[in-house]
């Protein structure tokens, strides 16, 4: 018996191999969670895009005026009347602005039937073409295929004014919910920003605080850059577009160069949208092909020179997204919100990246989005 060795041979893959399918399971759960999560939030952006929008462009411009709110508090200016007397100095400096044009844009609207008729003709002779050529085509199709195309289904409004009626509306409640709530929401996180601030931090456990704090602060910095700065780019561009349509005697050239200068502001279709007001104008002066493209090719240089050389070197330092993430981001947020989408799409992806590059798990999609 002393030379028999029984020996129990331990099995330590047993629990390893046990092991592997409940994490597999709970990787897989947690995916779905995360999905459905992504899902829900997405969601909510969308049948709720009036409120959060209000609320995204509120803290815009929250972070815009802080600066000069903090000003007067380091003056022993109470930060609540500091943030009223900004907040109407900034109304102000609007109305100044809009009343300055009002000249300009009330002979726009008087000549309005003019360009308005200009318009009709062009369109008229385009659809023409256009009922030519798919007269065409069918010639062309084979009276086979024709036979056997399918009856094609009418889905017209069978109430189309009331139709528009409603759409009207819910554009015009959008419009007056962000016009009547954004003015308070911006007093009132400009106001109330240290106790926000803290409540903020205190989110947080003790020990990421820190982060949270650094992470609040880049987020300040790059959005006062980047709002200030499109500020200056915009007036550049309209000051150079005014110029310009002074310079080719066009009908209210202020107007005009300020609604190209900040239409040719928004990256990559910017460039076609700025074209859109002087070639209104030009239809019923302009009757060769030789005006509208020096026109577009004006305007286009000035969105190279702008997205090229202005935008990187006023904000390009704060804002460090590469061109893909920013087409990407563009397409998604105006899909989303429309007009309101373009405008907001790079600052929420540009806070986005900020994050991720304070969040260790986060960091490769940071990295991503600023790769150039």
């Amino acid at each position: 018996m002393s030379n028999i060795e029984t020996t129990i041979e331990p099995h330590p893959k047993a629990p390893t191999e046990q092991a592997a399918p409940i994490k597999a399971a709970a990787g897989g759960a947690g995916a779905s969670l995360g999905i459905i999560a992504v899902a829900i939030v997405l969601a909510f952006l969308y049948w709720a895009s009036s409120v959060v929008i209000t609320v995204l462009l509120a803290v815009v411009i929250a972070y815009f005026l802080d600066p000069f709110v903090t000003a007067l508090e380091h003056i022993h200016i109470p930060r609540a009347f500091g943030a009223l007397a900004v907040l109407l100095a900034a109304t102000a400096g609007i109305g100044a602005v809009a009343y300055s044009a009002l000249g300009s844009l009330d002979s726009f609207v008087d000549a309005w039937p003019q360009y308005n008729a200009v318009l009709k003709r062009e369109i008229a002779v385009v659809d023409k073409k256009l009922t030519v050529v798919d007269q065409q085509v069918t010639e062309l199709t084979p009276a086979v295929q024709r036979r056997r195309a399918p009856t094609a289904v009418s889905l017209e409004d069978p109430q189309p004014v009331r139709t528009f009626l409603l759409h009207g509306l819910g554009s015009i409640y959008s419009f007056l919910l962000v016009a009547a709530f954004l003015p308070f929401m911006v007093y009132f996180m400009l106001a109330a920003k240290r106790r926000m601030w803290r409540s903020t931090i205190d989110f947080f456990p003790e020990a990421h605080r820190y982060a949270a704090r650094e992470t609040l602060d880049q987020i300040s910095r790059m959005m006062r850059s980047y709002v200030a700065g499109n500020l200056l780019i915009a007036g550049i561009l309209s000051v150079a577009c005014w110029v310009f349509f002074w310079a080719i005697h066009l009908e209210s050239p202020a107007v005009l160069g300020v609604a190209s200068g900040c239409l040719n502001l928004i990256p990559y279709i910017g460039t076609v949208l700025s074209w859109i007001p002087p070639f209104v104008v030009g239809l019923a002066h302009w009757k060769t092909a030789g005006p509208f493209l020096g026109v577009a090719g004006v305007l286009t240089g000035l969105h190279v020179i702008a997205q090229n050389v202005l935008m990187p070197a006023i904000v390009g330092r704060r804002v460090h997204l590469n061109a893909v993430a920013v087409t990407i981001a563009l397409l998604f947020w105006g899909w989303m919100w429309g007009a309101a989408g373009l405008i907001l799409a790079i600052p929420i992806t540009a806070v986005l990246k900020v994050i991720c590059d304070h969040v260790p798990s986060w960091q490769p999609a940071g990295r991503w989005l600023g790769s150039s």
